[in-house]
């Protein structure tokens, strides 16, 4: 596996901080509801220098040959900041580092609320062509935050999350804007999906979770021998 060249990894340094300070700014502004469940909307999540990479990342979409309604139908061809793209591609590396360190870790505990020590960094970049769907589902289980990290082009601002009150029961649609993100606490009331429609171009968003050892899919994760810490500096009680 190629390594990355010292020059790149200065950037890298450099693209980590920033985003770091970005995070913190972001959940510090975020708005939240409480409609039908908990959860927040984060504006201006990461740098633009950062999203501007993260749209020329080569990744290609992939086809869905006429299957949808859940992700795992596709595991095959899904990606993921792993391994192997933490260490091909800067902009990977950043955020994962980014997400995993531990100052970041405790901003995100203490918006929360939930103790993320000892959890797991999963980041996927998603490229939902048309014909995609996801039915409602809660992502109760092992993921203990799931961030919903959009990257809108123009004409897709109807392509945000469905947000429903009840499996059977629709409630309301986050708007699909560029670096704007929906977060949330997954447990057995947070159901949400994405209702067939039509899709123009690429859905592209980055779905962020921290997970439990419970995970089984190790693979996925980044860093996946590395559980995450919260900083004690910025830990509250």
């Amino acid at each position: 596996m190629p390594a990355l060249a010292d020059s790149k990894l200065r950037s890298i340094d450099a693209d980590v901080a920033a985003i770091k300070a970005q995070i913190g700014a972001s959940l510090a502004a975020a708005s939240v509801s409480e409609t039908p469940y908990h959860h927040w909307t984060l504006t201006h999540l990461l740098p633009e220098t950062i999203v501007d990479a993260l749209f020329d990342l080569p990744f290609e979409a992939p086809a869905l040959d006429g299957v949808s309604g859940k992700r795992e139908l596709h595991n095959d061809t899904r990606t993921y900041f792993d391994d192997e793209n933490i260490a091909r591609r800067p902009v990977c590396a950043a955020i994962a580092r980014a997400f995993h360190d531990p100052d970041t870790v405790a901003m995100f505990a203490n918006a929360i609320g939930v103790n993320l020590d000892g959890s797991y960094l999963r980041v996927e970049f998603a490229q939902d062509v048309d014909g995609f769907w996801l039915q409602p589902h809660t992502d109760e289980g092992a993921k203990l935050v799931t961030l919903l990290h959009y990257l809108a082009e123009p004409g897709q601002e109807d392509l945000g999350t469905d947000i429903y009150a009840a499996a059977d029961r629709w409630a309301k649609r986050a708007p699909f804007v560029r670096n704007q993100a929906l977060m949330f606490v997954p447990g057995d009331h947070t159901w949400h999906g994405f209702e067939k429609r039509r899709i123009d171009g690429v859905r592209k968003s980055v779905i962020v979770n921290y997970v439990t050892d419970a995970w089984r899919d190790r693979t996925q994760l980044a860093y996946n021998t590395a559980p995450v810490r919260a900083s004690s500096s910025l830990r509250t009680a």
